[in-house]
């Protein structure tokens, strides 16, 4: 199933390559969790003078039933750097509440008083 996604460039111009390689990167994260609700992509490059180049920011919501997921640390100079980091993160994240989910992940007992 595709998963729903909702894409905004802000303070740069549209990229129809850029739109594309969200696109795939978001088609991957069926194979962590096959229920996904909603994915909302922001791409923004906001306007800092301290720096030389161009420093673009990518922030990622991810919907899933029991939980909302965010990765929004993303940056980078190149655009297509900084979205593969954030996809990088939310799948970990991903993983990471997958693995909960199932009760894959082992959890420490109180100990007895």
């Amino acid at each position: 199933m595709p998963v729903p996604l909702q894409i905004t460039l802000k303070d740069m111009p549209q990229s129809e390559a850029v739109e594309s390689r969200i696109r795939e990167k978001a088609e991957k994260l069926n194979r962590f969790h096959e229920r996904i609700i909603s994915c909302r992509v922001v791409v923004e490059s906001p306007q800092r003078h301290q720096h030389q180049g161009k420093l673009y920011s990518v922030h990622i919501d991810l919907s899933v039933p029991g939980a909302e997921l965010v990765a929004n640390r993303a940056q980078d100079e190149d655009v297509y750097v900084a979205i593969r980091d954030a996809f990088g993160a939310i799948t970990r994240q991903l993983e990471d509440f997958t693995r909960r989910q199932r009760g894959d992940v082992k959890t420490h007992t109180a100990p007895d008083a």
